[in-house]
């Protein structure tokens, strides 16, 4: 038997304060006030050190001899203890700060090492104060907030100025029509899809839905349990009526094939035979082979057609991979139809997944939570206002048609380029935002929690976190990018899980050069966000950062938010405009306006980010006090 303890503490009197632990064979009650003793206090103060700073392998060998032994002399609920005073041994001690081998060891230090350490303050990770909780001073944000103002009010005047002088120019009159008489002025007509939502088809489009909320609220109301059989009808209908019976008929043959991979219950062939069936509507002469079929002309008609199709695909490989984890049996052709015939989801999305849609259609109980209704009638007055909004925002500022002659946008300064840029992609974020949220409106009156709306596009300057559909993004993490990148840490595994990522995604969009690029840069910046981040946290950085307070941490982080920010707006305007439109804006940004442009602007995105990073502390503040209150509930 070994003269030691389990943690490798000699027992003599010498080094050993414990005096009651010099007797190893005493009785159960007295050893197990011993160990308790020992672990909770005296022997971990004079344990080695483990990790880098210590040498604790010995005594680990030493620790499971001395259990061997001791097998026969203790229960389970002594064993289970013991156990669980290690435990706490690991969290207690500080990795290699407090060995008695380092010099000028004092015990008095000894106290130190009893306070629990949190996570954040071992080697390599950083405290709160690093993160969204540290505090800047309130003069520095509201200069903050005055320089973006000012930015923003310059930069729209110039916009302004150029949609003004520019109405009449004969280069824009296909983007430029007449608008509300009452303003006296022409408006900016270059969107196809919100002209269409919005004006064209508007009448259409509001009395197909209403129909739908209407149905819907009378099957609720009396055969609450059979609403999803309802609603795959409606849809039907509703399909039927407005493209046709080849079209139906296309549909359902994609959901038969489909239902018939799923049937072998083999994710791989789910994926090839979705992604083949994607292929035929995006690759040529496939896809023109299929919209052949269907007869008529409208406006509308290849939205609709390639719409309904593609997010029809989308679902349908959905269901058939839940069902190839389903353990036991799988869903019917029924469900699968009652899943893809949810008319507002139908024709514009978004994707709700099959597992979240079958079981909050499948609830019988439709209970809704307090003042949902009241939060259902602002969002939809919202959506409203914000319909007039961007309309009469057309009739002074030209940003989708100005992009379009570039000779043109090249007279304008650096600030309103500039401008001009982050507009377009605001607004492709606000026509998502609306027609999304029309959408979600109507899924919540059907008792549903459909997708959020995408996060603000003002609000992002991180990769990870940005896209302009929640619900293709919900789809893709959860059945490509955190299937394969788990849990992003691993570099060559979100290399590989990103690049799969946006392969499927150029194949959503429909493989042309400009998709090729836009998925290159935006699956470079994902991946090279990570490789900075996994940088900074080796050991001298992370050294040095801990060393900064948490207000310069932020500043400095807030700097490099800058950047990425405008990477985020260069990489995206060349998939909302042009390629040609993108190149130029990069050029006049970063190499002719160099270095008085590039460093005013990246001044005042520094300061949008210290603004934003401003407002995630504050949410982070009411989560975390919404926690604290929901545990003392």
């Amino acid at each position: 038997m070994s003269d030691e303890e389990p943690n490798g503490t000699t027992t003599g009197s010498e080094n050993n304060p414990c005096e009651s632990c010099e007797n190893r064979r005493g009785t159960l009650d007295k050893d197990r006030e011993c160990r308790n003793r020992g672990n909770g206090f005296k022997l971990k103060e004079w344990a080695p050190a483990r990790g880098p700073g210590g040498s604790g392998d010995e005594d680990d060998e030493d620790d499971e001899d001395d259990e061997d032994d001791e097998d026969n002399e203790y229960d389970e609920d002594d064993e289970d203890a013991f156990r669980g005073g290690e435990e706490q041994q690991e969290f207690g001690v500080f990795e290699g700060q407090f060995s008695p081998f380092l010099p000028g060891f004092s015990p008095s230090a000894l106290c130190l090492a009893q306070v629990w350490i949190p996570p954040w303050c071992r080697p390599g990770l950083s405290p709160p104060t690093m993160g969204v909780k540290a505090t800047l001073p309130s003069y520095e944000l509201g200069f903050y907030a005055l320089v973006v103002t000012c930015a923003v009010l310059y930069s729209g005047s110039g916009i302004f100025e150029a949609s003004r002088d520019s109405m009449n120019r004969k280069a824009f009159r296909d983007g430029i029509k007449p608008g509300w008489h009452y303003f006296g002025r022409k408006m900016d007509v270059a969107d196809f899809e919100w002209v269409m939502w919005f004006t064209s088809f508007r009448n259409i489009i509001i009395f197909a839905l209403s129909g739908h909320v209407l149905f819907g609220k009378i099957c609720s109301m009396t055969v609450p349990q059979h609403r999803a059989v309802m609603y795959m009808i409606y849809g039907l209908l509703a399909v039927l009526a407005s493209m046709g019976l080849l079209y139906l008929m296309i549909i359902l043959s994609h959901c038969l094939l489909l239902y018939s991979v799923a049937l072998a219950k083999q994710k791989w062939l789910c994926y090839v035979a979705g992604l083949c069936c994607l292929a035929s509507f995006k690759v040529e002469p496939f896809g023109s082979w299929q919209s052949g079929f269907v007869t008529g002309a409208f406006d509308l008609q290849d939205v609709l057609f390639y719409g309904g199709c593609t997010f029809t695909i989308m679902r349908c490989m959905s269901f058939a991979l839940e069902s190839s984890q389903k353990e036991e049996g799988i869903y019917s052709i029924f469900d699968l139809l009652k899943y893809n015939f949810y008319l507002p989801f139908f024709f514009f999305g978004p994707v709700m997944t099959f597992d979240q849609f079958h079981a909050q259609v499948s609830t019988r109980e439709l209970r809704r939570k307090d003042d949902e209704m009241k939060s259902i009638r602002v969002n939809a007055l919202l959506h409203v206002g914000a319909i007039v909004a961007v309309d009469i925002f057309f009739h002074f500022f030209y940003i989708l048609t100005l992009p379009s002659d570039l000779k043109f946008v090249n007279r304008l300064s650096d600030w309103s380029l500039a401008g001009l840029a982050y507009s377009n992609l605001v607004y492709d974020w606000v026509k998502a935002a609306v027609m999304f949220g029309v959408i979600n409106t109507i899924a919540r009156l059907d008792h549903l929690d459909p997708p959020q709306p995408p996060k603000c596009i003002t609000m992002l300057y991180i990769f990870a976190e940005t896209h302009f559909d929640r619900g293709i993004n919900d789809w893709l993490c959860k059945y490509v990018y955190d299937h394969i990148g788990e849990n992003h840490d691993n570099i060559l595994k979100e290399l590989v899980a990103s690049i799969t990522t946006f392969a499927i995604t150029t194949l959503w969009l429909g493989p042309c050069h400009v998709v090729y690029i836009w998925s290159l840069v935006n699956c470079f910046g994902l991946n090279f966000e990570l490789w900075v981040q996994k940088f900074f946290q080796l050991g001298p950085f992370a050294k040095l950062e801990a060393k900064l307070s948490g207000a310069m941490s932020r500043r400095i982080r807030a700097a490099f938010g800058a950047v990425n920010f405008w990477a985020i707006v260069l990489y995206n305007i060349l998939a909302l405009n042009s390629l040609e439109f993108a190149l130029l804006v990069t050029k006049r940004l970063l190499v002719m306006g160099f270095p008085e442009s590039t460093l005013s602007i990246w001044f005042i995105t520094y300061c949008g980010v210290q603004l934003i990073k401003e407002r995630e502390r504050i949410l982070a503040i009411q989560e975390e006090e919404k926690g604290d209150k929901a545990k003392l509930e």
